[in-house]
C-alpha cells in the first residue's frame, strides 16, 4: 500500500448509517423507484437549489437524457469542453447528436466562452460546459452566448456537487444540471447512479418518463424511452451521505487551502482557484515533467492519477465526428497530475504529499 493513498472508497465514519439504510431497503423489499428514489430526489433538489430532481442510472445518462428531453438529436450538434472524462461527450454521441468541441481557458481550464461563440453554426442546438475538477466554469460568459443563439445549457456537474459560479448553485444556472453518483464523487453512491436537477417541471417530468422506458402509466409507453433508473438501495445510500456532504466539502477545501500554501515554490504549477464556489473534487497540479514527477512521488509512497491523459477530441471513439484540434487541452492533459485529495485525508497526509513535491530531484515546472 502507498504511504498516502490516492483515495479509499472503504465507507469510514458513515458505515453505520449506510447499513442501515440499506437493512432499510431489504426489510422494505421495493428496489426500484421507491420511497428512497423519491425521498432523496425530493432531498438532493433542495439541497442542490432546484425545485426539482430526477434519479437516474448515471451522470452520462443525465446528460443524455436531458439533451433527448430537449429535442435534441441526429444532426444537431451540440458544443462542450475537450477536457473532461469522455462521457460527456459520449452522452451527446449517445442521442445522435455531434460533439463540437471548444478549447478551453488556460486559466481556468473550463471551456473558453471566446472559443465557443466561434463554433456556433446552424445545426448548434445546445452547449454543456463542465464544471471541471469541482471548478465552476465561466457561467456568465456561456449564458451570453446562450442567449444570443437562442441554445439551451446543460451543465455537467458531475465534478461538482455544491459548488457555486460567481454565487449560483451550479445546475441551477442552465436550463438543467447533470450530476453524477459515482462511487469517488464528492458524493458518492456504492455504484453507478446519477441524476437531473432543473426549475422546469415539463423538462423534470419528460426525463422521468424517458428514464422508465417511456412510460407514463404501466405497460403505457408513449414514446421511445430507455431504462436508467436509480435503484432503491443506492438512493437510500445517497440519503444517508448527503447530509454529510456539507462537512465534506469544507474538508475539501481546507486540504486544498494547505496544499496552495505548502506547495508554494514547489517545482509544479498550481492552477488557480477562479472562483470561491470551488469544491475541489480534484486536486490538480501541472508540469512538462509531470511523468518523471508521478515516477518519483510513486516511489516515496505518494499515489497520484492523471485527470485527463488525453483531450477527448484525439480519442479514436471520435475520429468520426472530424473534431477540430484543440491544442490548450491537449497541452494540459500532458501536464496535470491529480494529488491525494478527500476528506479522509489527515493532516499528516497532506504534509506527507507537500514534502515529497518540495522535495522532487531534477523536476522543473
Amino acid at each position: 500500500m502507498p504511504r498516502v493513498p490516492f483515495l479509499s472508497l472503504t465507507p469510514r465514519d458513515d458505515a453505520p448509517e449506510l447499513r442501515r439504510a440499506i437493512d432499510r431497503v431489504i426489510e422494505r423489499g421495493w428496489f426500484v423507484l421507491g420511497p428512497e428514489v423519491e425521498g432523496f430526489e425530493r432531498e438532493f433538489a433542495a439541497a442542490s437549489g432546484a425545485p426539482h430532481a430526477v434519479g437516474v442510472g448515471s451522470g452520462t445518462d443525465a446528460i443524455a437524457l436531458t439533451l433527448r428531453a430537449l429535442d435534441v438529436g441526429p444532426g444537431d450538434e451540440v458544443i462542450t469542453t475537450p477536457l473532461s472524462a469522455v462521457f460527456t461527450a459520449l452522452a451527446i454521441s449517445m442521442i445522435g447528436a455531434r460533439p463540437v468541441f471548444a478549447d478551453i481557458d488556460p486559466v481556468r481550464l473550463t471551456i473558453d466562452p471566446e472559443q465557443l461563440a466561434r463554433l456556433v453554426g446552424p445545426r448548434t442546438r445546445a452547449i454543456v460546459p463542465v464544471h471541471l475538477y469541482g471548478q465552476p466554469a465561466y457561467m456568465s460568459g456561456i449564458e451570453r452566448i446562450a442567449a444570443r443563439h437562442n441554445l439551451a445549457v446543460v451543465e455537467d456537474c458531475c465534478q461538482a456537487h455544491f459548488a457555486t459560479a460567481e454565487g449560483r448553485p451550479v445546475g441551477t444556472i442552465g436550463v438543467a444540471g447533470a450530476f453524477s453518483f459515482y462511487p469517488t464523487k464528492n458524493l458518492g453512491a456504492l455504484g453507478d447512479a446519477g441524476a437531473v436537477v432543473t426549475r422546469d417541471a415539463a423538462l423534470a417530468d419528460r426525463i422521468r418518463t424517458l428514464r422508465n422506458g417511456g412510460q407514463r402509466e404501466r405497460f403505457a409507453h408513449d414514446q421511445l424511452g430507455v431504462n436508467s433508473r436509480l435503484d432503491e438501495i443506492q438512493a437510500a445510500v445517497l440519503r444517508a451521505r448527503l447530509p454529510r456532504l456539507k462537512a465534506w466539502t469544507s474538508r475539501r477545501r481546507e486540504l486544498a487551502a494547505r496544499y496552495r500554501a505548502g506547495l508554494a515554490g514547489a517545482p509544479v504549477e498550481v492552477p488557480q482557484e477562479c472562483d470561491a464556489g470551488h469544491v475541489y473534487h480534484l486536486f490538480v497540479v501541472r508540469s512538462r515533467d509531470r511523468d518523471r514527477i508521478q515516477r518519483q512521488l510513486a516511489a516515496d509512497g505518494i499515489e497520484t492519477h492523471v485527470h485527463y491523459p488525453m483531450p477527448i477530441p484525439r480519442q479514436k471513439a471520435f475520429e468520426t465526428t472530424a473534431p477540430a484540434d484543440c491544442p490548450i487541452a491537449a497541452r494540459v492533459c500532458a501536464e496535470v497530475l491529480s494529488l491525494p485529495l478527500h476528506p479522509g485525508l489527515s493532516d499528516t497526509d497532506i504534509t506527507s504529499v507537500i514534502s515529497a513535491v518540495k522535495g522532487l530531484d531534477g523536476c522543473t515546472r
